[in-house]
């Protein structure tokens, strides 16, 4: 029997990581600032420990693990990641330098690094889609994508130091039920859930921008699938990860209006929207097997009744 550890387990996709891997057959241990909130967690261990905290990161990787998922990062939607520029750089350095030192230093044999495609830089409607190699040279939109970027350089070097293989994706917007809906953090698939769920038939919702950002969402299955088999893969080199389907923020908003059935007006505000445009290669993690099997309006379809009955939920308390 394998045995993992998942850092960020008490995050969206960090406790659903520990689903999959124990459906997998391993033996699991959690770590993370926090328990789910949504669900007890499925992990053999959990481990409720602050990783920018040096023998923290240490207590982690104890005990004879074979693979390290390195997950756990101070992060947010579109509004958190332009509003605490100096807590996301801050923090998640800190548990980056301290998990991939505490990983080698430990001995283990696997290490995956969640990165993300904010390391790219801003894209115009219509081009072509970027490889991986186009993240050079480096020119992010934040710098939660500056973060990330460092990140995977160091976890590289380590693994180059100390025989350590390495695996890196590079994670398109991921959404689902059981993620944050709400509180400024949660990404705008669950946002626009929120908002339609709130709203009456007919009403009227606010969102940033002019509605022509484009975007694209992958659903939580499909993460998890590419997560597992780059990490069980010879593949050396970062992979993107993401459904090829883009929309605009418009379009996201109308397919949730749809599988609400409801009429939904928009408002459009000032606020940070980010690039102006997403569209990005998926050849590397093709080349292992992986397709998205979710468009969409079928995760859609399953994330909105999971966040309509949060919003009830919290109506009634």
């Amino acid at each position: 029997m394998k045995k993992a550890v998942v850092c960020g387990a008490g995050g969206f996709i960090g406790s659903h990581l520990v689903e999959k891997l124990k459906r997998e057959g391993y033996w699991v241990r959690g770590v993370d600032i926090k328990r789910p909130e949504f669900a007890p967690t499925a992990a053999d261990e959990f481990l409720q420990l602050d990783l920018r905290e040096r023998p923290n990161a240490e207590k982690a990787v104890a005990g004879g693990l074979d693979e390290v998922y390195q997950l756990a990062a101070d992060m947010g939607g579109m509004g958190f990641i332009h509003s605490a520029e100096t807590e996301i750089m801050r923090n998640s350095v800190l548990i980056n330098i301290n998990m991939t030192h505490a990983a080698a230093q430990a001995g283990i044999p696997r290490y995956f690094f969640s990165s993300s495609v904010c390391i790219y830089r801003d894209m115009k409607p219509g081009e072509p889609e970027m490889t991986e190699e186009g993240a050079y040279p480096a020119l992010p939109d934040n710098e939660y994508g500056w973060e990330k970027l460092y990140s995977e350089r160091m976890a590289l070097a380590y693994g180059r130091r100390y025989g350590m293989t390495v695996r890196i994706a590079r994670f398109q917007n991921c959404y689902g039920p059981e993620g944050t809906w709400t509180g400024g953090r949660e990404k705008a698939p669950a946002a626009m859930c929120r908002k339609i769920a709130e709203a009456p038939d007919g009403g009227t919702i606010e969102a940033w921008g002019d509605g022509s950002a484009i975007r694209s969402y992958t659903y939580i299955d499909d993460m998890l699938d590419g997560i597992y088999r780059l990490m069980q893969s010879d593949l050396g080199v970062p992979a993107n990860i993401g459904c090829p389907e883009y929309v605009t923020v418009q379009e996201l908003i109308d397919i949730v209006a749809k599988a609400a059935g409801k009429k939904i007006n928009v408002k459009w505000i000032p606020g940070p929207v980010g690039v102006q445009s997403r569209n990005f290669s998926n050849d590397k993690i093709y080349s292992l097997g992986w397709k998205s099997r979710f468009p969409l309006k079928a995760g859609i379809a399953l994330t909105y009744p999971w966040v309509r009955e949060q919003v009830i939920k919290s109506q009634k308390d």
